[in-house]
């Protein structure tokens, strides 16, 4: 029996998180054993507690540690707009700009023909059902600038038509862009989403 299958069993699973390949696994690893104390240990308990408490909001889909998630039993945020979004991590971006102060909806992807990922599969449902019941008077769809991405859009867009204002995020030039740099569609939809000065 191998003196190191533990340890080369956990290189292989930090492998499989996104942005590790194996090498990086193997760094952070031996840094974690390095500093075991004051890292691996504290580590391991938080991701056992994580491991058995976080979950889904039953509302919007954010993750927590409670069935309904902080922004959702927040009672200073506008309870009129709902911003969806493909993914939590696209919900924690928006969050982490501080500049929306209303609620999210996550949806869990995209609608995808290639992929068989219907609406059913996503939490479109949830979402015309949240807009008939919570009086919401704006849907932002805030998803990815992708085929599959617009796609989505088109089709929440379809389903809520009449019922709600439907807004989406600009799309074009980042702030310290150059032009140079952007690839066809960027600058196509900078030129079709300009506003006079």
């Amino acid at each position: 029996m191998s003196s190191t299958r533990d340890i080369d069993n956990l290189i292989e699973m930090m492998a499989k998180l996104p942005g590790l390949g194996p090498r990086s696994a193997r760094r952070a690893v031996l840094h974690l054993i390095r500093k075991q104390a004051l890292l691996m240990t504290p580590l391991a308990d938080l991701m056992q507690t994580v491991a058995t408490t976080a979950r889904e909001c039953l509302n919007c889909g954010n993750v927590g540690t409670n069935d309904i998630c902080d922004i959702c039993a927040s009672e200073k945020r506008a309870n009129s707009e709902i911003c969806v979004v493909e993914d939590v991590s696209d919900l924690w971006a928006m969050e982490r700009s501080g500049v929306f102060k209303g609620r999210y909806h996550v949806l869990g992807g995209t609608l995808s023909a290639l992929d068989a990922i219907g609406p059913d599969e996503l939490r479109i449902p949830r979402l015309i059902d949240r807009v008939q019941t919570e009086s919401i008077t704006e849907v932002i769809l805030a998803l990815n600038a992708t085929i599959d991405g617009q796609t989505t859009a088109h089709y929440i867009a379809d389903q809520l038509e009449g019922r709600v204002k439907l807004t989406s995020l600009a799309q074009g030039v980042p702030i310290g862009g150059e032009l140079d740099y952007l690839d066809d569609g960027t600058i196509t939809a900078a030129l079709q989403a300009r506003k006079a000065l």
